[in-house]
C-alpha cells in the first residue's frame, strides 16, 4: 500500500533528529570497537554497547524536542541551535577532560579520550547535520 501524506512539524524534527542519532550511535560504536582494539582499554563500566544505544538514541530524541521548540519560538532558529549545541558540546568535552576513573592515570586518560570521541561525534552530528538534514527535506524524504 502506498500511503502520501505530509508529515506534521513535530514528526520531521524528531525523526530528523533521531536519523542523526541513529548515525551517529553506529559512528560511536565504531569508534568505541576501534578505540579499545588499539589501545586495549578494557573496563566499561559507563561507556558500552548498551549504554550507547540507549543514551545516544534518547539523547537524540530529546534534541529533536529541542529544535522544534527553537524553530517555533525563535527566528534565525538554526544558527541559536547551531550555537547553543556546539557550546555545549565543547562544555561537555571540557567537562570530559577532567574525568577520572579508578585512581589510575592511564584508565584515567584513556577514558578520557574515550568520552571525548563519543561526545565531539554526537555534538557533530548535533551541531551541524540536524539543522541541514531538516533544511533539505529532498534527502531525508526518501528515508523517512
Amino acid at each position: 500500500m502506498n500511503y502520501n501524506y505530509e508529515q506534521s512539524f513535530l514528526s520531521r524534527t524528531i525523526l530528523t533528529s533521531v536519523l542523526v542519532g541513529f548515525a551517529a550511535t553506529v559512528l560511536c560504536l565504531a569508534y568505541n570497537i576501534f578505540y579499545r582494539e588499539s589501545t586495549g582499554y578494557q573496563p566499561a563500566d559507563f561507556i558500552n554497547v548498551s549504554s550507547l544505544i540507549f543514551a545516544v538514541n534518547i539523547i537524540f530524541f530529546v534534541i529533536g524536542l529541542i529544535y522544534f521548540v527553537l524553530l517555533r519560538t525563535v527566528k534565525k532558529a538554526d544558527l541559536v541551535f547551531t550555537v547553543l549545541f556546539a557550546l555545549v558540546t565543547i562544555l561537555c568535552v571540557w567537562r570530559a577532560s577532567q574525568a577520572t576513573m579508578q585512581h589510575n592515570a592511564l584508565l584515567s586518560s584513556e577514558f578520557r579520550t574515550l568520552l571525548t570521541g563519543v561526545i565531539v561525534i554526537m555534538g557533530i552530528g548535533a551541531s551541524f547535520f540536524v539543522p541541514y538534514l531538516f533544511r533539505h527535506k529532498n534527502l531525508t524524504d526518501r528515508i523517512l
